[in-house]
């Protein structure tokens, strides 16, 4: 069973069994946070699913090689640096502590290092490079260019109709664009700033005066800190809008064979049925949530058991109830810890390999969380019952938390 991983991998379409590269190595890349603003609970979705993705991994017995970065140069971060009155390093510290305070209370665990735009820019003038020497890439008036007509198969993890694009010539020079929409023409790769109208977010490089666009900076940290083929690339649902596609041509390209093969991608949180915006007024961030009641443990609980590729709307009543049988759960927990050997056997319903078994059998079938935690509280329930009417001694006990302690290095939020 522990060899029988199904991911749903969005570059084919279907569930597929996992096989890493190297037998028992992971190499992993998780798209972080953009941190010329707080993270929201939304983007926090996406780093929970991942998290649990790494964390079942190792419980198979990977050792897995994770890489997150912080965004920290584009054209956002220079609007609202100007906006502020602020450098860079400013602007960005505040949001990557935040991040890194957040991170600690909803147990994300995060790899020693987490890569920067800002320090990978030497390796993204490298990939330009290469670019503009195989063909791909091209300058136009001191910007570069990536041409994706001369990427064969552009836009397939999308499923992009090529059969829309458009005759004429067009460059889309931003890094990013709002809303969930096609740049149907070349996309850019290099931002020219001869004038030095930019300073804290240029440099100078063998390329010219400039900075690197959003559009190479995931290839460039990745091929930097990971090398230049991975197995899983993740990300947010909004990353399949343009920027994986780029990610996936600029790295293909590059290498002239696959790069990564398991691409997985976590759906939206909506907060009362809407989408979370800035122009809603309805962006939720986690302190938010802290402030009501809710503990950290509730939140990450509500925001990983819904299945990653299924939209998952806020309220306050789901999150009540989420966090009533998270407690509920671990209250049941604390009555196994607490039972006393006494005469009688485990009934064999409830015996502690059945429950691994269970919990092992939902998460291979892509990280069903849901249907895990479910299979957990049954036999849960099934077993404190039992230990209520005194059928069970300590050491059936002590087995099934020794299991459970087992599964929560997956879940965390089990174990009080």
């Amino acid at each position: 069973m522990r060899n029988s991983l199904y991911l749903y991998n969005t570059l084919t379409g279907k569930k597929e069994l996992f096989k890493p590269r190297r037998d028992k190595e992971v190499k992993m890349f998780t798209c972080g946070p953009s941190i010329y603003a707080r993270p929201h609970v939304g983007n926090y979705r996406s780093f929970l699913y991942e998290d649990v993705l790494q964390r079942y991994l190792e419980y198979l017995g990977y050792n897995v090689q994770r890489l997150i970065n912080f965004t920290d140069v584009e054209d956002k971060a220079i609007v609202k640096a100007r906006e502020k009155n602020l450098t860079r390093e400013k602007l960005i510290t505040p949001n990557a502590e935040q991040f890194m305070t957040d991170a600690a209370a909803l147990k994300i665990k995060l790899p020693p290092h987490i890569a920067r735009s800002s320090t990978s820019v030497d390796q993204a003038v490298h990939l330009i490079e290469r670019l503009i020497e195989k063909g791909y890439a091209y300058r136009h008036k001191g910007d570069v260019f990536f041409d994706p007509l001369k990427f064969k198969g552009f836009g397939r993890l999308f499923g992009l109709d090529m059969g829309r694009w458009p005759k004429e010539k067009r460059r889309f020079r931003r890094d990013t664009y709002t809303g969930m929409r096609w740049n149907l023409g070349d996309f850019i790769l290099w931002h020219d700033d001869k004038s030095r109208g930019n300073e804290g977010f240029s440099w100078d490089t063998a390329i010219g005066r400039g900075r690197p666009a959003w559009n190479i900076q995931d290839a460039a940290m990745i091929t930097k800190h990971l090398g230049c083929e991975i197995d899983i690339c993740c990300g947010g649902v909004d990353n399949l809008y343009r920027h994986h596609d780029y990610t996936l041509a600029i790295m293909d390209s590059l290498l002239g064979r696959e790069f990564a093969h398991y691409w997985l991608h976590g759906e939206h949180v909506i907060v009362n049925g809407a989408k979370m915006s800035k122009s809603k007024g309805n962006i939720v961030y986690l302190q938010e949530l802290l402030k009501q009641g809710f503990s950290a443990e509730h939140v990450r609980f509500f925001l990983v058991r819904e299945h990653y590729r299924k939209k998952l709307d806020l309220t306050g009543d789901r999150l009540r109830e989420a966090a009533g049988r998270i407690d509920s759960i671990r209250s049941m927990t604390q009555e196994i810890r607490n039972c006393r050997k006494t005469k009688g056997g485990a009934d064999t319903t409830a015996t502690p390999d059945k429950l691994t078994n269970a919990f092992e059998r939902k998460m291979n079938d892509d990280l069903d969380v849901k249907g895990a935690v479910d299979e957990i509280e049954s036999r849960l329930a099934g077993f404190v019952a039992l230990t209520r009417a005194h059928k069970v001694g300590r050491d059936a006990c002590e087995k099934v938390l020794g299991n459970l302690k087992r599964i929560d290095q997956v879940l965390q939020v089990l174990l009080v």
